[in-house]
């Protein structure tokens, strides 16, 4: 199990990744897709949010919880990567925009590949950042399936009808196994952590990135995913510089503990968020008489 577990996740990870931006893809068009990013102030809003308030609520929590500083070093690689295929499911469960969420991810991706590189090094002196070691990654699983799924979708609308919602679902499934493989992995690291402060400040951090975007996107339909999107960290990019940067695991396990803290908060509180709006959307249907 112990040898089977970690060559399970580096299978599902990637695959869940490539399904749930090929499904966003073949979903919507280009269009669709691109036009949010016109609206310079959102755009300002989003980076603002995700490349200097996330930063700042890491400093703070780096003052007010004693951790050790192998941990910090891993909350801080969190908060430097914005952008996750996770993103699109969140969207989907919470009913919101998923061709936003798309939009969001073309914006965050790039920005992740630039802003880690330079900020990391200068937060960890001792990590050496490449900018190939996180970019290929992010090209490979997320950007190359989404563009594939949008060419398919111009090329062969009657095809991407079809392939969409199994993609959609095949997600789900990844979903559901690389949470149970993640937390049977590493249930033993997350137990031994408590009374250290660190499970309380991935709490904090969590709930403190939703707050920070909902709040940026206040006078927005769209604030409940901008959350989200500050939110969910990319915890691949992460996982890469956690891995190939250190020598000791100290930085990994907080990167690991902070994935499992977002997928036990964010995707609960997404669900619910979809079928509170689900059940307004069936009382307005009702009250016109549908």
């Amino acid at each position: 199990m112990e040898d089977f577990l970690p060559t399970f996740l580096n299978i599902i990870v990637p695959l869940f990744s490539v399904l749930s931006m090929l499904s966003a893809g073949l979903a919507y068009t280009l269009h669709e897709i691109i036009e949010p990013l016109q609206n310079k102030k959102g755009v300002i809003l989003m980076l603002a949010a995700n490349f200097m308030l996330v930063p700042a609520l890491t400093i703070l929590i780096i003052k007010v919880f004693s951790l050790h500083p192998t941990l910090e070093a891993g909350l801080v690689l969190v908060a430097c990567g914005a952008g996750a295929p996770f993103l699109i499911k969140l969207a989907t469960m919470a009913k919101v925009d998923v061709a936003l969420a798309a939009s969001c991810l073309i914006l965050l991706l790039p920005a992740t590949v630039i802003f880690m590189p330079l900020v990391v090094p200068l937060a960890i002196p001792e990590a050496e950042v490449s900018t190939r070691s996180i970019m290929v990654p992010l090209l490979l699983t997320m950007l190359l399936p989404l563009a594939a799924g949008l060419l398919l979708k111009r090329s062969l609308p009657d095809w991407a009808k079809q392939l969409q919602p199994w993609a959609a679902k095949l997600s789900t499934i990844t979903l559901v196994l690389l949470f149970l493989a993640t937390l049977l992995l590493y249930f033993g690291t997350v137990l031994s952590l408590f009374g250290t402060g660190a499970i309380l400040a991935a709490i904090v951090f969590v709930v403190g990135c939703y707050v920070i975007g909902y709040l940026i996107g206040w006078f927005s339909d769209a604030r409940e995913l901008i959350g989200f999107a500050t939110a969910q960290r990319n915890i691949a990019a992460a996982t890469v510089v956690a891995t190939l940067s250190f020598e000791t695991r100290g930085p990994l396990v907080m990167v690991i503990i902070l994935s499992l803290i977002s997928m036990l908060i964010l995707f609960p509180f997404a669900w619910w968020h979809g079928k509170r709006k689900q059940e307004e959307i069936t009382k307005l249907n009702i009250s016109y008489g549908k």
